[in-house]
């Protein structure tokens, strides 16, 4: 470390405190969810517990289901000095039906699914042709 430049951290330390690659903090920062850095001047990102911070927020809320320009989005309000609830309150009620919507999906798939299996004969292997299973869900070509 430099005289005089061991204030803050590097990319390693904040990706490793942060529980992300360097890979992931340099991606944050072109796209704009993590700000530009400070550097030395040797050319080496410091960054700080501000930062840390910052990247444990963006993690937990990718976590949540929100994507990354709602996360901007409410990392840019907050800049700006306002409160994002009411932001945060319409983006998590929009995941809350995404997510309901993909469980119910899912719970269709799995009783179908349940429905094939019960109702498949006992299997032979040496019979020829597909698995009555996989006969069963094809469609024909006409």
């Amino acid at each position: 470390m430099e005289a005089g430049q061991d204030d803050g951290m590097r990319i390693g330390e904040l990706a490793e405190q942060a529980g992300v690659n360097p890979t992931t903090v340099r991606y944050y920062e072109d796209i704009g969810v993590l700000p530009e850095p400070d550097r030395t001047t040797a050319g080496y990102r410091r960054y700080s517990d501000a930062d840390v911070d910052r990247l444990v927020f963006v993690r937990r809320s990718q976590q949540l289901g929100l994507h990354l320009d709602e996360i901007r989005e409410i990392l840019a309000l907050r800049e700006q000095g306002r409160r994002p609830c009411r932001f945060v309150v319409e983006v998590a009620t929009h995941r809350l039906a995404e997510i309901d919507q993909r469980i119910a999906a899912m719970r269709c798939a799995r009783d179908e699914l349940a429905d094939l299996l019960a109702n498949t004969e006992p299997l032979d292997d040496d019979a020829g042709g597909y698995c009555q299973l996989i006969e069963h869900t094809q469609t024909s070509d006409g």
